[in-house]
Order: structure tokens, then C-alpha cells, then sequence
């Protein structure tokens, strides 16, 4: 754990609370997992601060990326990767409001948020603000939120007219291998973020997707391993490319089946 850092973050005036996610935070990391700290403030931090203090634990240090959320990605003298991500804690709040409260939508990974509060682990909350989103976000799933969820990504799958299920059959039509492999992967999204919906579960992410859905989903599409496997195996293989029209269309089916019994 780098404890040394925790410390440091913790005395600097704006910060408001610190957690530890993902993985290592969930006791199922292993040797490749890197360490995710949520930095949540009152006011932007300063950049010569946060440098002061990696650069005498980190060997390689980035700061200020912002490709997904604002980090500094860096990697710690022991050669762990180290993740720190930056939130203004009011407007993180704000987002889970939308989710949980006012049932916002969004086209994958709906839940994700929400998942990452109630699910991380609290290192530092100077004023108990983290554990008080906590407890008022920690209740069970609502019903209007998986309705909307599950409606919004069957029609992204397969009836909107933009779906992804038209868009991935124009692709191979095309014989366009780049098309293909992006349009499925928007369409898995969808069908991951609907799988969780109907389970009432929050989405854990973006990895260990199937594993995760076998051990903590009840209900799942019939074949649901086997139909992804299936697909998998023919989108890269030119003389079988055709038939992942066929598995779309399978795994729409059985997720349609699943909505009925949940």
C-alpha cells in the first residue's frame, strides 16, 4: 500500500477524502494490477504539489493526463503502476444524483460510478462528506433506473435505427475488419450494461466482464458464455466473418428472454 502517499494527499488543505478502487481495493488483484486512487477535493489541487510528493515515491511519473478522468499516472519504486484520479467531490456526487436519483441514462457502463463509491475503500474523509454519499447512494437498485437501462440499450442493440446490430451487419457487407471489431465492442457494452440492469447489479467496469457476470449474475442469457465465445471466434475469421450477423442476432434473442423473468 503506499501509505507514504495517502499521508501526503491527506494534509493537503483542499482535499476532501481519499479511497482506494478497483481490484486491490476488492482483494482480486494480482501481480499485474496496478493500485486506483480516487482523489476527491473542494478545490483543484496544484500541480507542483502533487509532483513534490510522487516524485519521491515514483520512478516514472505523468502528471495532469486527461484522456478519461484527470490523473496522474505514475509508476511507484517498488514497479507497481499507480492510477490517482482527481474529483471535484461535489460534482461526482452530482453525477450519482443523476444516475440513482433521476435515472440518467447513458449508452454503457451506466452504473459504473456508482459502483466505484459504494465499493471502494475509504483511506481518508476529513469532514465524513464520502461516507455520507455513501450511505444515501447505497440503497437498492431502482426500478425506474433498470427499466430505462434495459429499454435504452435493447433499442442501441437492435431496434433503434442507428442500432448497433445494422450498423455491424453494413461493416462486414463492407468487408471493413476495423468497423467490425468497433461496432461489436459498442455493441458488448450495451449488451454488459443491460445484463446488469436486469440483475439489479452495479457495473463493475470494464474487465474480468464475463467472469464477474457468471459469479454475481442470477440470470443470464441461455448460452451466454458460449454465444460470446462463439462470436468472438468469427470476427476475425474472413471465411466465417458472415456468420457473426447470426450471433448478433442470437444473443439479442436470449437477452430478450432474459427481460421476462427478472
Amino acid at each position: 500500500m503506499p501509505n507514504g502517499i495517502f499521508k501526503e494527499l491527506s494534509n493537503i488543505n483542499c482535499v476532501e477524502a481519499i479511497t482506494l478502487g478497483g481490484s486491490r481495493a476488492n482483494k482480486v488483484y494480482d501481480e499485474n494490477s496496478d493500485y486506483d486512487i480516487y482523489v476527491y477535493y473542494n478545490a483543484p489541487i496544484d500541480i507542483e504539489i502533487r509532483k513534490k510528493i510522487l516524485y519521491q515515491y515514483c520512478n516514472v511519473v505523468e502528471i495532469g493526463n486527461h484522456f478519461w478522468e484527470y490523473e496522474d499516472n505514475c509508476i511507484l519504486n517498488n514497479g507497481i503502476a499507480i492510477d490517482i484520479i482527481y474529483r471535484n467531490l461535489y460534482d461526482f456526487c452530482k453525477d450519482i444524483e443523476n444516475v440513482v436519483i433521476h435515472y440518467q441514462t447513458a449508452n454503457a457502463y451506466t452504473t459504473c460510478m456508482w459502483h466505484n463509491l459504494i465499493h471502494s475503500n475509504i483511506i481518508y474523509d476529513k469532514n465524513g462528506l464520502l461516507k455520507k454519499a455513501v450511505k444515501k447512494f447505497n440503497i437498492p437498485y431502482p426500478q425506474q433506473l433498470k427499466k430505462a437501462i434495459i429499454q435504452r440499450q435493447l433499442k442501441l442493440m437492435d431496434t433503434a435505427l442507428p442500432a448497433y446490430k445494422t450498423q455491424i451487419e453494413k461493416a462486414i457487407k463492407r468487408n471493413d475488419i476495423v468497423s467490425i471489431n468497433h461496432r461489436v465492442t459498442e455493441f458488448l457494452a450495451s449488451y454488459f450494461d443491460f445484463i446488469f440492469a436486469v440483475n439489479e447489479k452495479t457495473h463493475t467496469g470494464e474487465k474480468r466482464l464475463i467472469e464477474l457476470c457468471k459469479k454475481n449474475c442470477t440470470i443470464l442469457p441461455q448460452n451466454f458464455e458460449q454465444n460470446l465465445n462463439l462470436l468472438f471466434s468469427h470476427m476475425y475469421d474472413t471465411e466465417k466473418q458472415f456468420q457473426v450477423i447470426d450471433d448478433i442476432n442470437r444473443i439479442i434473442v436470449y437477452a430478450k428472454q432474459i427481460v421476462t423473468i427478472s
